[in-house]
């Protein structure tokens, strides 16, 4: 949140003098582009409360520095994307942890310090990789997918009701969950355990429920350390069908529910050992461990450096943070490994490495993914004879494409045209082609309805999809779990395009795939030269490079209004929707997108929403607070935000209507899926575009703004653009130097080692 100093600066400088699309000048001034707040609400790092009660201190500049704080307690102002619960459960948050960028992690291969050189005929690398494997596999049968909602609860006082409501605070996305590899806040994700399947894949149906003999076991065990019974049944799903005895033996498991913080695990496990809880129980340390890795997931990471982790566990007042992560280490519950840092050292030196430590799940994903990636880039030798095709829009890409397996695209929204050319001219080869998206696009299908089987070619008789060419759009909305899940399912001789535009917002999940395949090298890059047209498309591409600059827009396709209190803003998005945008161009409102920097605050996507509703579809919110024709956001699933309209209720759930698609969500879960959607945050936005769209940027946004968000929002924009712009000098100095925060992730080292190993086979 700005301080008061900020806030008078703010009041004080000069703002372009264009109030609405009615009588603005045409506006394009540094000033006058959007910003929006980076889940971390506001981008402030409030102070934490974890006993004892340190900050959340400077986290998020890259992974050396980060995952050393407490967890905050306190939302910031604003509660910006992402803040997990029901609406975000898909990790919308607009999180800076931008997978869009190459960070700094673009090391080499990357070595398993667990696993020894196999036979000397193949590579030192696979051998590793090979070896690490074998290991995993022990350590995977043991453990089960478990997930769970948390049900509501009976009326409770006392330490009981601080948890659940705690834990409530986090589902419903009332307060962002805890911070600690960066400020911004976080969607609950599934227990450490169930980690080692890709999610989007995955029919729910395959996660056996829990024993009603099972949920009674831990409810006992609950009620005997005061804990809301209300967290047996998640307690159940995440733990498995022993969770009672497990809690009993361990009460810091607790920690495998999603919302539940280390300060109420203690006081869980005091009520049941008593004093022998202390600080160094190796139990405790052991839990703390594989939560601070899952938060350090929810941030994009799929791994951390053994030295953040070491002083993560220092303040949470583990004795001995370095042999707690050993003892962890040596008996699977975390992987570790090392990856070569800078070039290969001479012989008779020793190579620099940094030691990683990371969660089975995320780290078998990785190499799942690296390994299906290396054998689709060694698929062909010598390039098909496409050159007839070849001409036109994305005739490099067709050259490119016509002599590799994998090959990556890079380019703005116009850049679309060039794999859409692909496409045709693949089809006129006779081949099976697939387009696929992050959300619902002309042509496309989208990556999850790919993957679970709704739309798209169908599977063969292996289980892979029935294509020649997988063309794949939105490339950085790509998780490594996903990632993992699509790559697999491309048969051997097929064609993978990842195309994308790399200064959008990235992953909600884990990893950042499409940079690490970028930095990698592994594969041919195609980076398009078609510039977005208009002076949207001008002023989006000066964002990308860093530049905030003045466009010219004589039909009024830029323009700011400036505003200064929450309350002025929330009623300028609405007269803009309403009013002024359908007068002046003649877009319906139901064609404006508001687009906000967080749910929560005066400003945020809930204020707005509320008074949206009340202007363009007022009622009493008789089916769950919502009404038929309302505009809502469905998020059936991580990562995932499907615009659709509500048509009716009934005793199967809530009847939405999803570009002709029809969704009933059952009645509870309509709570923690859908949400109304005349706003929405970038993050939910991110891979689609509306004829208008009005960015919302309040004042308590400007320590939060950075360039892919301010890139995201703009670029949602086909027609016009208005800014509601509160921030003033924050917009072009966050465009201008706030960059998205580096992720730590294998994948570009794992592909690199594969590279390597095999250019070093014999022909």
């Amino acid at each position: 949140m700005s301080t008061d100093r900020q806030a008078a600066q703010a009041a004080s400088a000069a703002t372009p003098p264009t109030p609405d699309p009615d009588t603005a000048e045409p506006a394009g001034t540094a000033e006058g582009a959007e910003g929006a707040a980076r889940s971390g609400g506001a981008g402030s790092r409030a102070p934490g409360a974890e006993p004892p009660v340190p900050g959340t201190g400077g986290a998020g500049d890259g992974p050396a520095r980060t995952g050393v704080t407490a967890e905050a307690e306190a939302a910031a102002p604003g509660e910006p994307d992402g803040a997990p619960g029901a609406e975000d459960a898909a990790g919308e948050g607009d999180s800076e942890a931008g997978a869009g960028s190459d960070g700094p992690q673009d090391g080499g291969g990357t070595e398993p310090a667990a696993a020894e050189p196999a036979q000397p005929v193949v590579s030192e690398a696979a051998a590793e990789l090979a070896a690490q494997k074998v290991e995993r596999e022990r350590i995977a049968r043991r453990k089960a997918e478990r997930q769970g909602p948390v049900e509501a609860g009976a009326k409770l006082s006392g330490k009981a009701a601080d948890l659940l409501a705690a834990v409530r605070a986090v589902e419903s996305g009332e307060k962002p969950s805890p911070v600690y590899f960066d400020e911004a806040p976080t969607a609950p994700r599934r227990a450490p355990e169930a980690l080692a399947a890709p999610r989007a894949p995955r029919p729910a149906a395959t996660v056996p429920a829990p024993t009603a003999a099972g949920v009674d076991g831990v409810r006992a065990v609950l009620a005997r350390g005061g804990a809301p019974e209300a967290l047996a049944l998640p307690a159940a799903t995440a733990l498995g069908e022993d969770a009672a005895e497990q809690l009993a033996h361990d009460p810091w498991r607790l920690l495998a529910v999603a919302g539940v913080r280390p300060t109420q695990a203690d006081g869980f496990a005091r009520a049941l050992l008593g004093q022998g809880a202390g600080p160094g129980d190796e139990r405790r340390a052991a839990s703390l461990l594989g939560w601070l890795l899952e938060q350090a997931a929810l941030k994009g990471h799929t791994a951390l450096e053994a030295p953040t982790l070491e002083a993560a566990l220092a303040q949470y007042g583990v004795p001995d943070p370095a042999e707690s992560l050993e003892r962890a280490i040596g008996e699977g519950a975390v992987l570790v490994f090392q990856e070569p840092l800078g070039p290969p050292a001479a012989e008779g030196e020793e190579q620099p490495v940094r030691v990683l430590v990371g969660l089975e799940g995320y780290a078998l994903a990785e190499e799942s993914l690296a390994d299906g990636l290396a054998r689709l880039a060694n698929t062909f030798d010598a390039p098909a004879d496409w050159e007839k095709a070849a001409a036109g829009p994305g005739a490099d890409l067709i050259r490119a494409v016509s002599g590799h397996g994998l090959v990556t695209h890079t380019g703005g929204e116009a850049a679309r045209a060039e794999p859409l050319a692909l496409l045709a001219a693949a089809r006129d080869q006779g081949l099976r082609v697939c387009l696929a998206a992050h959300t619902p696009a002309r042509g496309a299908v989208t990556v999850a309805d790919l993957l679970s089987g709704a739309a798209g070619p169908g599977r063969d008789a292996d289980g892979q999809f029935a294509v020649d060419l997988l063309v794949v759009l939105d490339a950085p909305q790509l998780d490594v779990e996903t990632a993992a899940a699509l790559v697999e399912s491309v048969p051997d001789g097929a064609r993978l395009v990842l195309s994308g535009d790399p200064g959008v917002l990235g992953s909600a999940g884990p990893g950042r795939v499409f940079a690490d395949v970028l930095a990698a090298r592994a594969c041919p890059q195609l980076v398009s030269r078609t510039p977005d047209p208009g002076p949207i498309g001008e002023l989006v591409s000066g964002i990308g490079i860093g530049e905030l600059n003045q466009v010219d827009a004589p039909g009024k396709e830029v323009v700011i209004v400036p505003v200064q209190a929450a309350g002025e803003a929330v009623h300028r998005a609405v007269q803009l929707v309403a009013e002024s945008v359908p007068r002046t161009f003649g877009i319906p409102a139901d064609a404006v997108q508001v687009i906000a920097p967080g749910h929560g605050g005066p400003a945020g996507t809930r204020a707005l929403n509320a008074a949206l509703k009340e202007r363009l579809n007022p009622g009493p919110g008789r089916f769950g607070g919502f009404d038929p024709g309302d505009r809502v956001v469905h998020v059936p699933s991580p990562g995932r935000a499907v615009p659709a309209r509500v048509v009716s209720a009934d005793a199967q759930g809530l009847h939405l209507d999803a570009a002709g698609a029809r969704i009933v969500v059952p009645k509870e879960q309509v709570e923690s899926q859908v949400r109304h959607g005349w706003a929405v945050t970038a993050h939910q936005a991110v891979g689609a575009r509306w004829p208008a769209a009005v960015v919302v940027l309040p004042k308590d946004a400007a320590q939060a703004l950075s360039r892919d968000w301010v890139y995201t929002a703009f670029g949602r924009a086909e027609r016009h653009l208005s800014v509601v712009h509160g921030v003033d000098q924050a917009l072009p100095q966050a465009v201008a130097g706030v960059l998205p925060k580096p992720r730590t992730t294998r994948l570009t080292g794992l592909l690199r080692a594969l590279v390597a190993a095999a250019q070093e086979q014999p022909e």
